[in-house]
């Protein structure tokens, strides 16, 4: 989820055809019976116009927060709030940069801006977007082991402080490599998918399913257009913990 420039030429063009082969697949109940509609977005957004997206269907926002230790996306309280204010569920995530602090120390960095959860029925627990790394090696030169520990540090932290197991943001193919597929996390931890085709496709190993699939990077909605797998009313058990 690279979202600090756009994406234009060829990419942009298949993923727009991704998105129309998605879009009737899915309308025909050729590929699954009902899901909910929503998009992610970063600073590159700017200013969303919340009213807009509503009005085209998206019912969910997951926000960036933070990268690293150091950033903080300077639209996140508009997008945050607004995207709330409008009556979608909304969550925040951290790009995460393995190669600088540690997992804990970034998790409580993400928290501190804008990360935590709260249990108000329309706030989903944060996602960790671990994938290939933007400015170098795309393992960020750790192990497969030295990234699974690095992981499960972050997702431990956020657990211990929030109540809640965060969701975790990957393609199969980057967790492939930079963790041998490790399986561990899916009993926990939500599986957020990106892959723009036509099909989420082959899931990490131990993956029972997925829980949001990003299948369009150039529409229909503002940023990254996703999929809940489900009806709304489970999306906010998702928010809720259960507990409404």
């Amino acid at each position: 989820m690279i979202t600090r420039r756009p994406r234009l030429g060829l990419l942009a063009l298949l993923s727009a055809a991704a998105t129309l082969l998605a879009t009737a697949l899915f309308s025909s109940g050729a590929y699954a019976a009902t899901v909910t509609y929503g998009q992610d977005v970063s600073g590159y957004q700017g200013n969303v116009n919340w009213s807009a997206q509503w009005q085209a269907g998206s019912r969910f926002a997951y926000v960036k927060a933070t990268e690293g230790t150091s950033y903080t996306n300077p639209y996140f309280a508009q997008q945050y709030n607004g995207s709330y204010d409008i009556g979608m569920i909304r969550g925040s995530y951290h790009f995460a940069l393995p190669n600088g602090a540690g997992g804990a120390a970034q998790a409580d960095y993400f928290i501190a801006h804008g990360g935590g959860w709260s249990a108000d029925g329309k706030t989903l627990p944060g996602a960790l977007d671990i994938e290939y790394n933007p400015y170098g090696a795309t393992c960020y030169g750790l192990s497969q082991s030295g990234m699974v520990n690095w992981i499960a540090a972050f997702l431990n932290r956020y657990h211990a402080r929030t109540g809640r197991w965060a969701t975790i943001y990957t393609t199969t193919d980057w967790w492939t490599t930079c963790t041998g597929n490790y399986s561990g996390f899916w009993a926990n931890s939500p599986l957020w998918l990106a892959r723009y085709s036509s099909t989420p496709g082959t899931l990490p190993a131990g993956a029972p399913t997925w829980s949001f699939w990003q299948y369009s990077s150039s529409g229909p909605f503002a940023g990254d257009s996703n999929q809940w797998n489900g009806a709304l009313d489970r999306l906010k058990a998702l928010a809720c913990n259960g507990a409404c």
